[in-house]
């Protein structure tokens, strides 16, 4: 069997690349075709560090060419990720630091925090050094979840400069600008006051050594989204939806501004929070209140990992609002689902690490810039 060059690349011209507007031959993202006997060998260049999109363009040139083609001719494609320098600049990371991972939502009300709570106290179990960053600036609910309400950060002595102390819960360490204001006070800040409480927690903190640092963002897609990846270099970011279509469509926004040519942050997947009720007395029946594995297909049609699903189950909020996250609960069922799902973003943090440059925080300098993100 005899393989045309041209033909191949004719193929390929039928592929775009998520995040790009032209197919990845127009694009220059097809750096070399060759062509040995039945085999085919195909040079990719990418422009973007997602695990996803990687994998996603080696599957779609090997459907086409075996489409298009030959159904038996063999294919093998060798990626090479260059970042584009523009907008970029090297990250500030914290000393002692491994891995920030952002925990997203497109839309308020989802579970995000009660997530991000309980991921990382099983972290915390499975013998990681842990801290959460409350971003929430607006709407901080850590100091809650584990039950540090009437805590004050310390101010400690480091390298002769003074920093302030989290405070630690369930081996946990946290700081929420909860601890700062009274319960019933409302933060009214406009954006340049809120990213510069967040580097002030972030930056002149006494983090100490940490495995995971989670940070719990805001819903949405906004300023304070883009302070804290201006801040810091993410090594990736966990979105959570429920199963809803409103829902879906904010958290498909969430994925796509991690995604974004300017942001350029691994997606590590998709949690789907409140997916199913099951009543105590009918153990085995499943109630799909909200729809069913909504945010599980979204995962699949964005070729980003599903890190698993969380159901409906009272003891959840209970243990938020008593301040002892579910997930220490030992023996119960939310247990054994957060753990599994916290060792898959385990899992992903490790692929990411082994398979991806790090990440680098952004600089976003002109209108155009922001306009860039706005529109991804």
């Amino acid at each position: 069997m005899k393989l045309d060059r041209k033909e191949i690349l004719k193929a390929l011209e039928t592929i775009t690349i998520a995040g790009e507007g032209k197919n990845m031959v127009e694009s220059g993202a097809v750096a070399n075709v060759v062509t040995f006997g039945d085999e085919v060998v195909v040079d990719l260049v990418l422009h973007t560090p997602a695990m996803h999109i990687k994998k996603r363009a080696e599957d779609d040139i090997r459907k086409t060419i075996h489409d298009l083609i030959a159904p038996a001719v063999k294919v093998k494609v060798n990626i090479k990720i260059e970042v584009p320098e523009k907008n970029q600049i090297k990250g500030k990371s914290i000393p002692g630091i491994k891995n920030i991972i952002a925990v997203a939502s497109g839309k308020g009300g989802v579970g995000k925090s009660t997530v991000t709570a309980n991921i990382a106290v099983t972290l915390a179990k499975m013998g990681f050094s842990v801290g959460i960053l409350d971003a929430d600036i607006y709407g901080p609910s850590m100091p809650i979840m584990f039950d540090v309400e009437s805590e004050k950060p310390v101010s400690v002595m480091v390298d002769g400069k003074s920093k302030m102390k989290p405070i630690e819960s369930y081996e946990v360490k946290i700081l929420s600008i909860g601890f700062f204001t009274a319960p019933s006070q409302a933060v009214i800040w406009r954006g340049p006051m809120a990213s510069k409480a967040l580097n002030q927690m972030i930056f002149d903190a006494d983090w100490g050594e940490l495995d995971f640092m989670l940070i719990d963002l805001p819903p949405g897609t906004g300023d304070i989204h883009l302070s804290i990846m201006q801040s810091l270099p993410i090594t990736g970011a966990v979105v959570v939806s429920t199963p809803q279509a409103v829902a879906l469509a904010d958290a498909k926004k969430g994925v796509s501004m991690f995604l974004s040519e300017a942001i350029n942050v691994p997606v590590l997947g998709i949690i789907e929070n409140m997916a199913y009720f099951t009543p105590e007395e009918l153990p085995n029946n499943k109630y799909y209140l909200f729809g069913k594995e909504g945010a599980h297909n979204l995962a699949e049609d964005l070729n980003v990992p599903f890190l698993g699903e969380v159901p409906i189950v009272q003891s959840i909020r209970e243990a938020g609002d008593y301040g002892r996250p579910a997930a220490l609960q030992i023996g119960s069922v939310i247990e054994s689902v957060f753990e599994d799902i916290t060792r898959k973003v385990v899992q992903q943090t490790v692929d990411r690490n082994e398979n991806l440059p790090a990440t680098e925080a952004i600089k976003i300098t002109t209108m155009a810039g922001c306009s860039a993100v706005n529109k991804k």
